[in-house]
């Protein structure tokens, strides 16, 4: 699973695997793909630290990047205490209901919340990186469009590609137009933050858009045979979220969670406000029903949203309260049925790659 991408970075298979989980993109480097850890949950610079140290022992001197996500429009001058002064207490009134109907108790005292949305804010992104470029990190990616063009520079200058995540044809030129090397085209099925235009449209026109930039297909890709598809769309790479979530480097901490990962089907995602307060694709739950019911006050705009629910989802997660439990995750959950190793992940998308190819070369008479 080679492209012109995948040998300028030096990987075996353009997958590109984004995980919160070191572990997770260790191993995901190891078996020959590029590993990308998620950055928005290290409030603190030296957490992060720590874990590039963890990566740097163990992905063997192969190349691997990291995600962070920096807003498109910047607010000077605003701490997380202005924000949290902005939410108004139905808000806050409706949280505890919601969390009171189903018996979710508080957090032991002095406790934080696991769950925060600092990560979110521009200056903590910036404090991240100032830590990551300490690093050999290999890519730079924003999950929000457009890092600013000091980022795009000082990555530059450090041998760094910078990727960015788009979910319209108009997303992808206006990256291209500030700089970035390789766009993601991620469609409607994926998890997390999507537009509304799904994989199978999407990733040809951003193909089109920003040429002769290379682009990566994601949402809705876990299997080999996906590979090959978004590949034959004109993609140089996929980028892979979802189907990490259940693999057993993986560390949820919750087998409640697991299970009903496990479980569910296609249809068991919704593209919700709950979480952050941008659509954000995840499995449905009863707390993203009552987010999106019409009745409740509604999710606050981002960050608001994500600073309101950060300690409610800290308890919903501590306390394993099964109707409420969710994460973000794509609509290939319904092929996440059991519960592998990374390299076994490797090694099914390797042999569905084989299938595929081996089916398209029968269909044009080369077998």
């Amino acid at each position: 699973m080679q492209t012109e991408l995948s040998s300028t970075l030096g990987v075996e298979h353009a997958v590109f695997g984004f995980t919160p989980f070191p572990a997770v993109a260790a191993a995901i480097t190891r078996a020959g793909g590029f590993g990308v850890l998620g950055a928005v949950r290290y409030a603190a610079a030296d957490d992060l630290a720590r874990d590039l140290d963890w990566m740097q022992e163990h992905t063997d001197g192969l190349p691997y990047g990291l995600d962070v996500v920096m807003p498109a429009k910047k607010v000077e001058g605003v701490t997380e205490a202005d924000i949290e002064a902005m939410i108004p207490e139905e808000h806050r009134a409706f949280v505890e209901r919601t969390l009171d109907k189903h018996g979710v108790p508080p957090l032991p005292e002095g406790a934080a919340p696991g769950w925060r949305i600092t990560g979110w804010m521009e200056q903590v992104a910036r404090s991240q990186l100032d830590v990551a470029f300490d690093y050999p990190i290999k890519l730079l990616a924003n999950a929000l469009g457009s890092p600013p063009g000091d980022i795009v520079q000082r990555a530059h200058d450090h041998g760094i590609l910078v990727a960015a995540l788009a979910g319209s044809p108009r997303h992808a030129r206006h990256h291209k137009e500030a700089g970035i090397d390789i766009v993601v085209a991620q469609g409607y099925e994926a998890g997390g933050h999507t537009g509304e235009i799904a994989t199978m449209v999407l990733t040809p026109e951003v193909v089109r858009a920003v040429d002769p930039l290379p682009v990566l297909a994601a949402g809705g890709i876990g299997t080999g045979e996906q590979i090959a598809a978004g590949l034959a769309l004109g993609a140089q790479g996929v980028w892979l979220g979802s189907v990490w979530l259940t693999t057993e480097e993986a560390e949820l901490h919750s087998p409640r969670l697991t299970r009903k990962l496990l479980a569910a089907g296609p249809g068991d995602t919704v593209r919700s406000r709950a979480l952050t307060g941008k659509p954000a694709r995840q499995l449905r739950t009863e707390w993203t029903d009552a987010w999106d019911d019409p009745a409740g006050p509604g999710p606050l705009p981002m960050p608001l949203q994500g600073l309101l629910v950060a300690d409610a989802l800290s308890r919903i997660q501590k306390y394993e309260t099964e109707p409420l439990l969710g994460t973000p995750v794509g609509q290939i959950v319904g092929q996440m049925n059991n519960t592998r190793s990374v390299q076994a992940v490797f090694d099914d998308l390797t042999r569905g790659f084989e299938r595929a190819i081996d089916r398209i070369n029968r269909i044009a008479g080369r077998v």
